[in-house]
């Protein structure tokens, strides 16, 4: 007998046990707090699963099955132009309207195909920080400055986020692509033109975009037109897409048939309910695409590695997030008072503690702003307001979970760091000014 991990197992044991035999159960808070981890996941999987996290699982699968490593190596690499790279990498958040969560498998597909740490993680930080809708609500709810502070801290965070990010890492980057010999990947023969792999990614991101278009129909002009025609876009969007894939990557046209009336006949029965014809979209993609040969079937595999590596990570850290600060409006462990009290003033300690509540927060695309506003009604500086901007939408308890898994634990702690204190010290200077 192991008498040391006998030992071990004992303890861990009489440890679970206190802890259960401890439980305050039937306590408000600690009940209430179990009730918002509950409301929050299940507020998560309706709103964020189906439309946002599933095609971006998706899109990450399919820039693995149909992009050549040589390609994002020589954009994106640690041999790529840096201008390019990095404004690639900086402004990609201007298209993608996307929150910390969704856009993890599309840093996962651009990273593990040999994108350098630099550019793939100035895309991570912009993808959730600069969407322009973002930008517009935060200049007119939280005023002009503010809205302009964002934007240009938000584009100026990525790219110095990047440079720091490659420069600590800039051994650990270069043996790793000098081992795989990446850099002298040659380009295999693409089985289409470029520009149909072009249009086929763009129909995705689109579907992506305008499916989760929101917060606009309140007469902000061309956003309003957009959010009240954003299911028009995506129906177009989605049978041009079909269309792809049957005229381009052999899908059979039958079953993509089967799958197109099945979604139109639901989105009829259950108007008003989205989610459920873009699952069966989702499902049915599925199931034309497993155990194929070729890239239909690789695209399938990847997309499914994907899913099985973040979506567990992300919903038990959506739990954790929702049983210690609940949903936005809703207490749950931690008393709403002591964050309010915090961020008052413009103090570097009150910058920091925003930074830190915004990292672990979870922001949904848009959120923020109605939150701010009312912190900022209970007396939240603007320093730390900004502050919570840079930092909470870029960031999030499932998110630090997942990119835990991706970049390992050093890299995953270093880029928390940088958000966290780039985010306190630009609101604390820009409090100290405004």
């Amino acid at each position: 007998m192991n008498l040391k991990r006998e030992l071990s197992i004992g303890a861990g044991l009489c440890a679970a046990f206190l802890c259960i035999y401890f439980l305050p159960v039937g306590e408000a808070r600690f009940d209430r707090s179990l009730n918002e981890a509950l409301e929050l996941c299940k507020w998560y999987a309706r709103e964020h699963v189906v439309l946002c996290l599933l095609p971006a699982f998706w899109i990450a699968g399919a820039i693995a099955a149909f992009v050549s490593q040589a390609s994002v190596i020589r954009y994106l690499g640690p041999k790529a132009s840096r201008p390019i790279a990095y404004g690639v990498g900086s402004v990609s958040g201007a298209i993608l309207a996307v929150c910390s969560c969704t856009v993890l498998p599309l840093f996962a597909g651009i990273y593990r195909m040999g994108a350098g740490l630099g550019p793939a993680t100035a895309f991570l930080y912009s993808g959730p920080a600069i969407n322009a809708l973002a930008i517009i609500l935060t200049a007119k709810v939280l005023g002009l400055e503010m809205g302009i502070a964002r934007a240009v801290g938000a584009v100026v965070f990525s790219v110095i986020i990047g440079l720091i990010m490659a420069w600590l890492f800039r051994h650990e980057e270069h043996d790793k692509h000098i081992a795989t010999k990446a850099v002298e990947l040659p380009d295999s023969a693409p089985n289409r033109p470029l520009w149909q792999t072009v249009i086929f990614f763009a129909t995705m991101v689109g579907i992506l975009v305008f499916s989760n278009w929101g917060g606009a129909a309140d007469g902000l002009g061309f956003f309003s037109v957009i959010y009240k025609a954003k299911w028009i876009i995506t129906a177009a969007l989605a049978l041009g897409f079909a269309w792809e894939l049957w005229a381009w990557y052999k899908l059979p046209l039958w079953g993509i048939s089967i799958i197109a009336i099945g979604v139109g006949a639901l989105a009829l029965l259950v108007p008003g309910q989205p989610q459920w014809p873009f699952l069966m979209g989702v499902l049915g993609l599925a199931w034309l695409t497993a155990g194929r040969d070729g890239e239909a079937g690789e695209w399938f595999e990847q997309t499914w590695g994907y899913t099985k590596q973040i979506m567990p990570l992300l919903l038990g850290g959506v739990l954790v997030a929702g049983f210690l600060l609940g949903r936005p409006g809703h207490e749950a462990l931690i008393p709403a008072e002591w964050i309010t009290s915090s961020v008052g003033g413009n103090s570097f300690v009150a910058n920091l503690f925003a930074a830190v509540a915004g990292a672990f927060m979870y922001f949904a695309t848009l959120t923020e702003i109605p939150i701010l506003q009312g912190l900022m009604g209970s007396g939240m500086g603007k320093g730390p307001a900004l502050t919570l901007l840079l930092a909470g939408p870029a960031l999030s308890l499932p998110s630090m979970l997942v990119l835990n898994t991706i970049l390992g634990t050093r890299k995953n702690l270093t880029y928390i760091a940088l958000v966290i204190l780039m985010s306190t010290l630009t609101g604390w200077i820009y409090g100290l000014t405004a």
